[in-house]
C-alpha cells in the first residue's frame, strides 16, 4: 500500500490540465459560435426583414451541414488524429462566424451556416476521442462533466456580456469578436495539445495508470481508413444506435434552449432585452450543475463498486426525465418570469445530465473507430438541430405561439428514457474487425 500511495504521489496529471482545460475551452468557443444566432436573432431578423420560417431555416442549415458530415468527419479524425483535425476545425469554424457577420442578405447567411456547420462536425467525436486516450473508464465521466460546463456555464457568464456586444456594436459585431476568439484559440491548441504517448507533460506513471483504467494511454490509436465498409459496421451496432436516438431526444432540449429560447423570452414573455440576457445565464447554470452532478454520480458509483450499467444508465434517464419538465412552463401566466425561469432552469439542469451519453459512447465505441463511431453518434444526435428549429419555426408562424413547441422539445426525452430503461443492454466496449489502412506505397 505505501508503494502505490508512494507512486501515486508522482504521478502527473497532465490530463487534467492542460489536456482537459484545452478541451474545455474549445467546447465552450464551439457553443458561443452557435450561441451568437441565438443571441442575435431577433436583432439580424428585424434588420434583413425576415419571417419566422426564414430564421427557423437559418438555424435547421447547421444543423443540415453538421449532422450529414458527421461521419466523414468522424472517419478523418481516425485517419488523422485528435491534435491536427481538431487545430482545422477550430480554426474554420472561427472564420465562418466571423463572416456572418458581413453578411446583408439571407443567401449568404444560409450558406455560411451550412459552412459552420461541416467546419464544427469533428469537435465532439475529437472530445470521445480524448476521453478514451486521457482518461481511465472511472474517471470519464467528470472528465465528460468538466468539458461540458463549456456549453453552459461558460456561455452563461458570458450571456450579459455578449448581449451588451451586441447592444453596443449590433450583431454584426457580436459574429465578427466571437469568431475571432476561436481563431486565437485555434493556435494555442495546436501548440498545447498532445497525445499521451507523445506528451512530455505526462510521465510514464500517469501513462499507466490511465491504461490500467482502460484507456488508451500506453499506444497510439490505430489509424483507420475512411471507407463505406467501416461506416456500415459501425451504423449496425445497436447499442450505439440506441443511445443515438436517446441523444438526439435530448439535444432536441438543447437546440430549442440554444436557437430558441431568446427568442420565447423576448415574443412570448416580452422581456426587455437585458433583463432576457440576465435571465438566460440561470438555465444555463443550471445546466452546468447538471452536468457536475451526474458525471460525479456516475464516477462515485464506480468507485463504490456500482455497475457501468447503472453508473451510465441513470443519470442520464433521469436527466432526460428532468428535462421533459419544460412543458409546465405552458402553464405559467405572462409576469411570473421567477416561476418559469425556475422550470427553465429545471429542465435545462437534467439536459445537462445527458450529456454523459458522449461518456456511455466512449465506454462502447470498438477501439479502432472511435472517431467513426462518434460521427454517427453525433449525426443522428444533431437531427435535432436540423428538426428542432424547422419544427418550432413553422409552429411558430401558425400559431403565433410556443405552447405546442414546448409540447413537442419536452415529449421527446421520455422517449429517450423509455429506449435506456427498455433497450439498452449492457454497456462494454464492442468488438468490430475494421478494414485495414493500406500504406502507400
Amino acid at each position: 500500500m505505501a508503494v502505490e500511495t508512494h507512486a501515486a504521489a508522482r504521478r502527473s496529471n497532465a490530463r487534467w490540465f492542460p489536456i482537459l482545460a484545452l478541451v474545455f475551452c474549445a467546447t465552450l468557443i464551439n457553443y458561443l459560435d452557435r450561441t451568437v444566432f441565438n443571441i442575435a436573432r431577433p436583432l439580424f431578423v428585424k434588420d434583413l426583414g425576415m419571417s419566422a420560417i426564414i430564421a427557423g431555416t437559418l438555424g435547421s442549415a447547421f444543423g443540415w451541414s453538421y449532422a450529414l458530415i458527421q461521419i466523414p468527419s468522424g472517419a478523418l479524425l481516425d485517419r488523422f488524429g485528435t491534435r491536427l483535425t481538431y487545430f482545422v476545425s477550430l480554426v474554420s469554424w472561427s472564420l465562418v462566424t466571423m463572416f456572418q457577420g458581413l453578411v446583408s442578405a439571407v443567401a449568404p447567411f444560409l450558406g455560411l451556416r451550412v459552412a459552420l456547420g461541416v467546419c464544427e462536425a469533428p469537435c465532439f467525436p475529437a472530445n470521445s476521442r480524448v476521453l478514451n486516450s486521457w482518461f481511465p473508464q472511472d474517471e470519464r465521466a467528470r472528465a465528460n462533466s468538466i468539458y461540458a460546463i463549456g456549453m453552459s456555464a461558460g456561455l452563461a457568464f458570458f450571456s450579459v456580456p455578449l448581449f451588451w456586444i451586441a447592444q453596443q456594436y449590433t450583431w454584426r459585431g457580436l459574429f465578427i469578436v466571437a469568431g475571432a476568439i476561436g481563431v486565437v484559440f485555434g493556435v494555442i491548441w495546436y501548440i498545447g495539445y498532445r497525445e499521451p504517448s507523445e506528451s512530455k507533460l505526462a510521465n510514464q506513471a500517469e501513462r499507466d495508470y490511465i491504461a490500467a483504467g482502460g484507456g488508451f494511454a500506453n499506444t497510439r490509436l490505430p489509424q483507420t481508413p475512411l471507407s463505406w465498409s467501416n461506416m456500415l459496421k459501425v451504423a449496425r451496432l445497436k447499442p450505439i444506435l440506441i443511445i443515438s436516438i436517446a441523444q438526439f431526444a435530448g439535444n432536441t432540449v438543447l437546440n430549442f434552449f440554444l436557437l430558441d429560447f431568446v427568442n420565447y423570452l423576448a415574443t412570448q414573455r416580452h422581456m426587455p432585452w437585458i433583463k432576457a440576457g440576465i435571465f438566460l445565464s440561470f438555465p444555463y447554470l443550471a445546466a452546468a450543475a447538471g452536468g457536475l452532478v451526474g458525471g460525479y454520480a456516475a464516477d462515485a458509483i464506480l468507485r463504490r463498486g456500482g455497475s457501468v450499467n447503472l453508473a451510465r444508465k441513470l443519470p442520464v434517464t433521469v436527466g432526460l426525465i428532468l428535462a421533459s419538465t419544460l412543458i409546465l412552463a405552458n402553464f405559467v401566466p405572462e409576469g411570473r418570469d421567477t416561476v418559469m425561469i425556475a422550470i427553465m432552469s429545471l429542465a435545462f439542469f437534467g439536459q445537462g445530465m445527458t450529456n454523459l451519453g458522449w461518456t456511455v459512447l466512449a465506454d462502447l465505441a470498438p477501439k479502432q473507430m472511435i472517431g467513426l463511431a462518434g460521427g454517427f453518434f453525433n449525426m443522428i444526435t444533431n437531427f435535432a438541430g436540423i428538426l428542432t428549429p424547422f419544427i418550432l419555426g413553422v409552429i411558430l408562424q401558425f400559431t403565433g405561439s410556443y405552447f405546442y413547441s414546448l409540447i413537442y422539445v419536452g415529449v421527446l426525452p421520455l422517449i429517450g428514457a423509455a429506449l435506456y430503461i427498455f433497450a439498452l443492454g449492457d454497456i462494454k466496449r464492442l468488438e468490430v474487425e475494421a478494414e485495414p489502412l493500406v500504406p502507400r506505397v
